[in-house]
């Protein structure tokens, strides 16, 4: 396995996920971090696009798997995301942290977050 990485940090999007009323109807804030192991040889070698993940596409990916769709749990929703990059992406590993900015729970102090790693 190489160990080249391509990480994403603090990829923001608005959702409805959770168990709560107002998380389901209301949203919550949520951020991603992902990092997707995988060669960059190539890329690092000619300096062109074509040979690279685009970092933006998988953005948008997060964003839009984040944005279609409910689940209860931020476990489900790293997952889904997780699922989807080591499919749609030549890496050989994947870590999704998938954190909660503004859950609607009194008295809560600090950021809930899951992180997961898939492998082929």
């Amino acid at each position: 396995m190489t160990a080249d990485r391509l990480r994403l940090e603090d990829v923001r999007f608005y959702g409805h996920h959770g168990v709560s009323t107002a998380e389901q109807t209301v949203g919550v804030w949520f951020s991603v971090d992902a990092e997707l192991t995988l060669d960059l040889t190539s890329a690092a070698v000619s300096d062109d696009l074509a040979c690279a993940v685009d970092y933006g596409q998988v953005a948008r990916r997060i964003v839009e798997i984040g944005t279609q769709g409910r689940v209860n749990l931020i476990e489900r929703l790293a997952g889904q995301i997780a699922q989807a990059l080591l499919r749609e992406f030549p890496a050989e590993e994947v870590r999704v942290r998938v954190r909660k900015l503004t859950p609607p729970l009194q008295g809560l102090v600090g950021t809930p977050s899951v992180e997961l790693t898939r492998r082929r």
